[in-house]
């Protein structure tokens, strides 16, 4: 697997939890920030995995 797909993959997760956030914030704050604290991971993930 190339680690360009990787990368992908993992941005493309944090768009999904990013999107979760954007959706629950008003209804369960608490949740929100637990998936944007994943997002930030997925990001922070795919950026380390690019530069390494």
């Amino acid at each position: 697997m190339s680690k360009e797909v990787v990368v992908i993959g993992l941005l493309a997760l944090a768009g999904f939890l990013l999107g979760g956030v954007y959706s629950t914030y008003r209804t369960a704050r608490g949740l929100a920030v637990l998936l944007g604290a994943a997002a930030l991971l997925a990001i922070g993930g795919a950026v380390v995995w690019l530069v390494s």
